[in-house]
């Protein structure tokens, strides 16, 4: 049983897929092409802001929106410990310092309330990532944040909502992932960034192209952040199927709820937690198990595939050790490396499979 299989596609959409990209061809514009214009469009509508900038990856998505931000050397920059390195590591590139917030042992996401704690006068962005699919507590975390602007790390996110607020939405800026195992994936690297400041999206646009008005005539340093036409055209064809797919994973979550609710009451698994007035849309599917590494043999004795994410929290990776943290600072991201279980998740995934999962993680945690 894989934990992910990007084969399951019906025929109506691999020809929407074809046809676009026969589109591109025939166009001969590769980059920033005409269908570019058309997904930035299209999903800009879906997450309900101005402007989303598609870019070449989630992680340039968080690097250019940070630039767009003015972070540079000295800065300091609120994330989570406990999540895909970019979260992190795109700070450290613009010379920044990533200050970590403890997370929630139920959402994974940052802890709002210990947020406050961690702001100082070098504070240049709050940067939440919404970790598995949930949103972090963005109203806590405006209310705290005053002033200083918040980059959304929408990139395991596309689709949820907090109080019918979307993700990407919230903030000042948003940072999305397409690549292919994303909820809305591409055939590739591809990312966006999302906002409704107008300036912002000229800033990032700009950016994108090495910072160049006009042919080669720069104004600033930017970077090659473009995403190409090929991506766009498939990202294009799967937008209309997000909202199906987002129900199934939800339906699935419930499945596995209901199946493994026995397990949970007698304190052998936790199951993920959906926080009250939001949408979770399961990126993932992660369980909590104390003996992780043994449950995760036996679901691979039984061929259950699963992954951790994520098994080494930000303070303790050896490129972060100059950041002075040390192991205990932050400790339910480091119990949370060491307990979470990731369980088969996406959207083609049958009942019965769903089941197989389910006896398998039984039989395992027995």
């Amino acid at each position: 049983m894989p934990l992910l299989d990007l084969t399951r596609y019906d025929e109506e959409l691999k020809r929407a897929i074809a046809c676009g990209v026969e589109g591109v061809f025939s166009s001969g514009r590769f980059i920033l092409g005409a269908v570019n214009t058309q997904f930035e469009k299209a999903f800009a509508d879906r997450i309900g802001v101005r402007h989303a900038l598609g870019v070449s990856s989630g992680t340039d998505a968080l690097l250019v929106a940070l630039m767009a931000l003015g972070v540079g050397p000295g800065d300091e920059v609120i994330t989570s410990p406990f999540s895909f390195f970019a979260s992190a590591g795109v700070v450290s590139r613009l010379g920044g310092r990533p200050v970590f917030v403890d997370i929630e042992p139920d959402t994974f996401n940052v802890n709002a309330d210990r947020l406050s704690a961690a702001i100082t006068p070098r504070t240049k962005v709050i940067m939440p990532v919404h970790l598995y699919g949930q949103c972090a507590d963005m109203d806590t975390i405006q209310e705290i944040s005053g002033e200083i602007p918040i980059v959304e790390d929408a990139c395991q996110a596309v689709g949820a909502t907090q109080q019918r607020r979307t993700a990407g939405a919230m903030g000042k800026m948003g940072a999305f992932s397409f690549y292919p195992t994303k909820n809305l994936g591409g055939a590739g690297d591809a990312g966006a960034v999302t906002t409704d400041d107008d300036d912002l999206a000229a800033l990032v646009s700009n950016l994108r192209l090495h910072g160049e008005a006009e042919r080669y005539h720069h104004l600033r340093v930017g970077g090659n952040f473009r995403m190409d036409s090929v991506q766009a055209a498939v990202l294009l064809a799967k937008l209309p199927y997000l909202d199906a797919w987002t129900s199934r994973r939800i339906a699935i979550a419930d499945r596995y709820g209901e199946l493994l609710w026995d397990a949970e009451m007698s304190g052998r698994i936790a199951l993920p937690t959906v926080a009250a007035g939001r949408r979770h849309v399961f990126h993932q599917y992660v369980v909590r198990v104390s003996d992780r590494d043994r449950v995760r043999q036996k679901l691979a004795e039984a061929g259950i595939s699963t992954a951790v994410f994520y098994p080494v929290p930000f303070h303790l990776q050896e490129c972060f050790a100059d950041l002075g943290y040390r192991e205990g600072d932050f400790p339910e991201a480091e119990r949370a490396a060491k307990e979470v279980l990731a369980l088969p998740m996406f959207p083609q995934l049958t009942d019965d499979e769903v089941g197989r999962v389910a006896e398998a993680v039984l039989a395992a945690l027995s």
